[in-house]
């Protein structure tokens, strides 16, 4: 691939995550599945690391795929709010729990599995008891302030 032709396949892979995404977040449905969806944002980053110079700010790689919604007062994350890594395969798996067992330095752990629920995660601030925040994880640095609809 040549960087002209990469840089337009950028330039599409950008335009079709961003379609998706607006989908899935703005108008809550979708045209494909999660792992056809990531897949895209897979292949985006690839290309991306290949030819840096036409990787953006902006990019989908480079931010959590939700946006503020307008409707409820905006509010920036004390800590930002990530994502976590999809994983397909056994290897996968096996690379995780050795990442795990080395970061435990040999401390002894357990898993617990549960489902994943899209769009459920929330910061939920509590003083002295007292739910006093809570905000979406938004585009992960800045989520709505959801507090009122308690």
């Amino acid at each position: 691939m040549t960087p002209e032709e990469a840089r337009k396949e950028i330039e599409r892979l950008t335009e079709v995550i961003n379609y998706h995404n607006e989908l899935y977040y703005q108008q809550h449905r979708t045209e494909i599945s999660d792992y056809e969806f990531d897949q895209l944002l897979e292949k985006l980053i690839r290309l991306e690391n290949e030819y840096p110079q036409f990787r953006f700010p902006d990019s989908p790689s480079q931010r959590v795929g939700g946006t503020i919604t307008r409707d409820f007062p905006q509010v920036v994350h004390r800590y930002p709010m990530l994502s976590l890594s999809n994983t397909y395969n056994e290897e996968e798996l096996r690379d995780f729990d050795s990442r795990v067992a080395k970061g435990l330095g040999g401390q002894p752990y357990e898993y617990i599995c549960e489902m994943k629920f899209d769009g459920v995660s929330i910061s939920l601030i509590y003083e002295n008891g007292i739910l006093t925040k809570g905000v979406t994880r938004g585009d992960g640095i800045r989520g709505d302030d959801v507090t009122p609809q308690r």
